[in-house]
């Protein structure tokens, strides 16, 4: 007789994130437990994975952002165990996280990006020669290897970007030229690009404030574009999720110039899920609901799961 497992969703754990993956968790749990009776919902109090969990009974849904949920931390500890679980595995976790790793890859895969200045904080360049390389003042600071709106900080001359290299005490950092166009996100899932979702501050920039705040931002989904060009946008996010070697979903991050160019930033392997959240958008565009969505993120590692039962010595996860 098949085993039927129980869905573990994880979330929490310790990072600057830990709200929105609560927030996330809790959403996706809720979605998920009228399918799933018996499912348990798992607030992590530390970055490690709860010492009662069985590979043989349970399968995991680790919606935890940030640090240990998108940096292969989880994903390793999973692996090691045996276990089936939802999301990129261990390597592709690392590498798109690690945001200047993913941005070659999306050019291996001939995905246009933004050229970038990379530092330590223990080696900070002074502000003329980030200019001096990116050719512009008007510049935007991420952290190299964080969620997409964890440390953004924004600076358009010489006196600003300096002011931004003072407040930078720690990590690895890099800076882009601020593009200008319209600030958009598509999601994958499974092998299908979803809808693409334009994002409009209502004030200020699309920082993690704005973004987490309801009302702060105009969302539009789907955005209003051609079909030669949502086509072309879908393809170079494919090509990207492909390079990356990402499973199950994904969201990715653009600009799109006034030219109808568009310019990729980075990819999220365990994208937001809460009232806010781009990814559910995305899925919306194309019909799919909250509660579908989350089925559909999970069906693949349930079907790792039977895969690995039915095949003694079968890893769920190869």
């Amino acid at each position: 007789m098949a085993v039927v497992p129980t869905i573990v969703v994880l979330c929490g754990a310790l990072s600057k994130e830990r709200d929105v993956s609560l927030r996330s968790g809790e959403a996706c749990a809720k979605a998920l437990e009228g399918t799933f009776p018996g499912l348990v919902r798992e607030v992590l109090e530390e970055n490690k994975l709860p010492g009662w969990l069985d590979a043989a009974r349970h399968v995991v849904f680790p919606v935890i952002h940030g640090a240990y949920g998108e940096d292969g931390g989880i994903q390793a500890e999973l692996e090691a165990g045996g276990f089936a679980f939802a999301g990129s595995d261990a390597a592709a976790s690392r590498l798109c996280i690690q945001k200047v790793e993913a941005k070659r890859k999306f050019l291996s895969a001939s995905v246009p990006v933004a050229p970038e200045f990379v530092f330590s904080a223990e080696g900070k360049p002074r502000a003329c020669e980030i200019i001096s390389q990116l050719g512009t003042p008007d510049v935007v600071f991420k952290v190299a290897n964080g969620g997409s709106s964890i440390g953004l900080h924004f600076a358009q001359n010489e006196e600003e970007i300096a002011d931004a290299l003072a407040a930078i005490t720690d990590g690895e950092w890099m800076v882009e030229p601020r593009l200008k166009g319209r600030e958009m996100t598509i999601g994958i899932l499974g092998d299908e690009a979803m809808g693409i979702v334009e994002i409009i501050p209502l004030g200020g920039h699309y920082d993690y404030g704005n973004k987490y705040t309801p009302g702060a931002v105009r969302y539009l989904y789907p955005a209003e574009l051609s079909e030669t060009l949502r086509a072309r946008i879908a393809g170079d996010a494919l090509r990207a999720y492909g390079a990356c070697a990402c499973r199950d979903f994904s969201r990715l991050d653009f600009i799109l110039s006034e030219e109808g160019q568009p310019t990729f930033l980075e990819i999220n392997t365990m994208p937001g899920m809460t009232a806010t959240s781009l990814f559910p958008k995305s899925a919306g565009c194309c019909g799919v609901d909250f509660q579908d969505l989350c089925e559909r993120m999970l069906a693949p590692a349930i079907a790792r799961f039977s895969g690995a039962r039915l095949n003694d010595g079968h890893h769920p996860n190869s």
